[in-house]
Order: C-alpha cells, then sequence, then structure tokens
C-alpha cells in the first residue's frame, strides 16, 4: 500500500505525458497533495473547479436513478487530457484523483490503466 505522497509522485513519473496530478477531496474541494502543475497548471484551482464537475455527475447520476458508480471522468481538450478518478478504496469515500495529461505525449488507455492501479495500490 502507498501513501498519499508516494502515489501522486509514481503517477507523476509512471504515466507518460502527465502534467500534474492530485488528490482532492470534492467533499470540501480541497486538494490533499499535488505533484507538478506550475505555471502550466495550478492544480489547487483544477482541484476546486473539478469537485464541481464530481458533484454534479453524481447529482445527475442520483437524478436519473442509474444505480452505478462512476470510475472516471474524461475531459479532453484542445491539448490536454483531464481525467478524475474517484477513489472506492477504505477510507478514501469522497476522494479523487485529478491528472493532467499533455495530449501529444500521453497513452490515455495507458493512464487510465496505470491510474487505477495506483488508485487500488493508495491508502488514505
Amino acid at each position: 500500500m502507498a501513501n498519499a505522497d508516494a502515489a501522486l509522485k509514481e503517477a507523476m513519473t509512471s504515466i507518460e505525458g502527465t502534467i500534474g496530478v492530485a488528490l482532492v477531496d470534492y467533499t470540501s474541494g480541497m486538494a490533499l497533495g499535488v505533484v507538478g502543475g506550475g505555471k502550466e497548471l495550478d492544480l489547487n484551482v483544477a482541484a476546486a473547479a473539478n469537485t464541481d464537475v464530481v458533484r454534479a455527475k453524481l447529482r445527475a447520476m442520483e437524478l436519473l436513478s442509474l444505480g452505478d458508480e462512476i470510475e472516471d471522468i474524461l475531459i479532453t481538450l484542445g491539448s490536454q487530457y483531464h481525467l478524475i478518478r474517484l477513489m472506492r478504496g477504505r477510507g478514501s469515500q469522497g476522494l479523487f484523483l485529478y491528472l493532467a495529461l499533455d495530449k501529444k505525449r500521453a497513452n490515455l488507455a495507458m493512464a487510465r490503466h496505470q491510474l487505477k492501479r495506483i488508485e487500488s495500490e493508495l491508502e488514505v
């Protein structure tokens, strides 16, 4: 099991094309940890803003009575992918991993696979 800092560093170094990664509490909108970002992307602002995305999608699923769970949410920009992975492990309710990728350097399928693995090993 990896702690949050180790998991975020692993995502940053092992997922090709990563711009930045954050662990976010979507009940408060606060980033619990960030790695990367910098001038290209303010991960604390992205964490707060994407909390609204998660809440809206959860609300929509409830209104539609879909009876399913969100694995991840993908936002595709002109030059980036933004991937939101809701955490399901013990003690991680209300948390998500946020990953920003450079579209030219990233392999989206591999990034999703690796983020899922990192999420499964993460102990909060």
